[in-house]
């Protein structure tokens, strides 16, 4: 028997039953190792976020709930708003500080500013760049406070205190109109960007060409950021961020349908590397005819339901916001999903930044609705998102 084994390990062309033994532990060995790598894999990339999902938690904790919501709701006026605001110090901290819409803005922010200071250095890059909101919001109040003509200190109230140009904030407010806040900005990344498109803008005296512009430069910038996604955590970060511009494009070219304007009108201001709608769907739906034509080209995407259910409202109203509100909701809807697979990893940050832009978002209705006559709280309540 011992003689047969010696042949055929022999026969294999081991030298003898040591060198075979040696040879199975060793397979043995490196199947195990590949084992326990796959098995702690996951762990290891769960481990970076370990301690910033524990402060993000705590945070989501502070969200109001429905019953807080309803509380403020039914307050008097905008006075008892402020003073329930004031019972979280979260918020208590900004609302004697800056006019109450802006003091929500900025709490908001701080949060965007937290999650871009704490989140691991692989998905850092993109909350870094996403801060960039605040720049561009900032920028896109002035510009409109420019057209309309509101005051120094009227302007200074719209605008939020975070970003890379808030200490030049008061010398953009200071400039004359347009045309000088875009040299007030020179040197920044975003000069460029508004002098290829001022003369669109002096041309159609639309501001379109200039918002659209800075939003382009923002989803871009973020899509360049999870091009090449390194693991599970940066994969849902591009599913997120290619939400976002999808909801975007579909904003622009509604918009774009119901002022009238043509693909050429747009089509520079179209982001091409979307999640499900790819260069040549967005070809498609820029030269629709018309809403209707942009909600029936759309089939066979996930936006498809999503619009034609908003469709309804749209026809009542003649609005868009029915759409924009529509692609908001999908858009935290995708941030729910990821939170809930993603639960140790990446998940809660995404969740938490969109229920936190929710609840500002739904505040500043409450706000607004207490500032005109007529709204009762069944109304406000029906206007929430």
């Amino acid at each position: 028997m011992a003689e047969d084994i010696t042949s055929l390990v022999t026969g294999l062309g081991f030298p003898s039953i040591e060198a075979f033994i040696a040879v199975i532990i060793l397979i043995i060995a490196v199947f195990g190792l590949i084992v326990v790598i796959a098995t702690i894999r996951p762990v290891l990339g769960m481990f970076p976020y370990t301690y910033p999902n524990a402060r993000i938690r705590a945070r989501i904790g502070k969200i109001l709930k429905e019953k807080q919501f309803q509380e403020i709701i039914e307050a008097e006026n905008i006075e008892e708003v402020k003073n329930y605001l004031r019972g979280f110090p979260d918020f208590a901290k900004y609302i004697d500080e800056y006019p109450l819409e802006k003091a929500l803005d900025t709490q908001l922010a701080e949060n965007y500013d937290l999650i871009a200071r704490i989140t691991p250095k692989n998905s850092r890059e993109t909350f870094k760049f996403l801060l960039k909101k605040w720049d561009i919001k900032n920028i896109k109040s002035i510009i409109i406070a420019k057209k309309v003509g509101l005051s120094h200190e009227e302007t200074m109230d719209l605008l939020i205190p975070f970003g890379d140009l808030s200490d030049k904030l008061d010398t953009l407010v200071d400039a004359e109109n347009i045309t000088e806040v875009l040299s007030a900005l020179e040197g920044t990344e975003y000069a460029p960007l508004l002098e290829d498109v001022i003369s669109a803008y002096e041309e159609t005296g639309m501001l379109l060409p200039l918002e659209a512009s800075l939003d382009k430069y923002l989803l871009e910038n973020l899509l360049r950021t999870v091009t090449t996604p390194e693991d599970d955590n940066t994969s849902y970060l591009k599913t997120y961020v290619g939400n976002m511009v999808d909801a975007t494009n579909l904003k622009i070219i509604l918009r774009a349908k119901v002022d009238g304007l043509r693909y050429e009108d747009i089509e520079p201001y179209m982001i091409s590397d979307g999640y499900q709608i790819r260069e040549w769907k967005l070809k498609d739906l820029m030269e629709a005819e018309d809403v209707a034509g942009v909600v029936s080209g759309l089939e066979g995407t996930d936006y498809s339901a999503i619009l034609a259910e908003a469709m309804a409202t749209y026809n009542k109203t003649g609005s868009i916001g029915a759409f924009e509100n529509a692609l908001d909701e999908h858009v935290a809807e995708t941030a729910k999903k990821i939170s809930l697979k993603n639960q140790f990893g990446i998940g809660p940050m995404i969740g938490f930044l969109s229920k936190k832009e929710k609840e500002i978002k739904n505040l500043k209705i409450i706000v607004r609705s207490k500032r005109e006559e007529g709204y009762t709280p069944a109304m406000i309540k029906e206007m929430l998102v």
